[in-house]
């Protein structure tokens, strides 16, 4: 049986923390932030923890059991 590889683009994105929570950062907060309000410049600056079900299919592509 071949061994199960990591999607790159996945790990590049997400981080699992130590409880086995998954970590994305927010979205808009990449360009065009002229037209975009100080408090959603803030607000975008933090990171989210996913959803559970999208948790769970995000873990399986990170290569975690």
């Amino acid at each position: 049986m071949p061994k199960q590889k990591t999607h790159k683009g996945s790990a590049k994105r997400m981080k699992v923390t130590a409880n086995g929570k998954v970590l994305r950062k927010k979205t808009f907060g990449g360009h065009l932030m002229s037209g975009k309000s100080g408090s959603q410049c803030r607000k975008t600056r933090k990171t989210v923890a996913l959803a559970k079900p999208d948790a769970k299919r995000a873990l399986r592509r990170l290569g975690q059991p």
